[in-house]
């Protein structure tokens, strides 16, 4: 993927009006997002609240209404958006003879895996796998990877095409805290040098509230988007997640903020 010094934070993604029914069942209603390149976008909601319907219309796997531009930075013009995707999981069975460079050769470059390497391509693989730490797993076998690993692998596949947009579909579920650290470093590092957006559903608040630049509360609609701080602090997200699940520099904040008040009341001083 192209790397750049910095996004341009000039060309945009709209999302328009766009809802789900299957049946006489609602599940999206009147979606509208507006998403800036260079931008990590953290869709949050209960079980059941659409999040993977929202990113499989969006990927046109499902039928939906509404539509999605993409306005380029240099003219403005609408042209065709491009779209990288990591799934939550994938199935692979143990045992499986397939190594990293397999997958990702037979996938990007629609190179036959039982020919001889290509070097050409075996560079490009390990360029790609170094954005995410990953160059040293290329020749390890895909079915032996841990969560965090493939994870990384799949981050590389879906970035290798340079996509606009960048859909991420609850990647962490079930790697540990080192891997959470480096999954979000990673996400950082994406949105500070290459030139797209990114949408991540993630249920962990705490690294949401510290990574995100927006945040969307979804429940079939959208209820609140914002800052972290603004989507943490509404009534929406109380009514939705209620206190008890606050991320943690929420409730520190709260504490502060009542210990100086109760430091004031006592002093009396309230209003100093």
């Amino acid at each position: 993927m192209k790397k750049i010094i910095q996004p341009c934070g000039l060309h945009c993604i709209k999302v328009n009006h766009l809802g789900v029914r299957f049946g006489e069942q609602v599940i999206l209603e009147d979606i509208n997002l507006h998403i800036h390149c260079g931008s990590l976008n953290a869709i949050i909601g209960k079980n059941g609240a659409g999040k993977s319907t929202l990113i499989k219309a969006i990927l046109n796997d499902i039928p939906h209404e509404g539509d999605i531009e993409f306005k380029d930075r240099e003219n403005g013009r609408i042209q065709k958006l491009k779209i990288g995707y990591v799934p939550q999981s994938i199935n692979i069975e143990k045992n499986t003879p397939v190594s990293v460079y397999d997958l990702i050769a037979s996938y990007q470059f629609r190179f036959p895996v039982f020919l001889k390497k290509s070097k050409k391509i075996e560079e490009k693989i390990k360029q790609a796998l170094e954005v995410f730490e990953a160059e040293d797993l290329i020749d390890k076998q895909v079915c032996n990877l841990s969560g965090g690993q493939l994870q990384r692998v799949l981050l590389a596949m879906a970035v290798m095409d340079e996509p606009n947009l960048l859909l991420l579909d609850e990647p962490v579920s079930g790697v540990d805290q080192n891997g959470m650290e480096l999954f979000y470093r990673n996400m950082q590092y994406l949105k500070e040098n290459f030139d797209l957006s990114i949408i991540l559903i993630s249920h962990d608040l705490d690294y949401v509230a510290k990574y995100a630049d927006k945040v969307i509360l979804l429940d079939k609609s959208i209820l609140r988007e914002g800052t972290p701080k603004e989507v943490f602090q509404s009534e929406e997200f109380k009514q939705i997640f209620g206190a008890e699940e606050l991320p943690d520099y929420v409730r520190r904040e709260k504490k502060d903020r009542s210990s100086q008040i109760a430091s004031k009341l006592e002093g009396g001083s309230l209003w100093d």
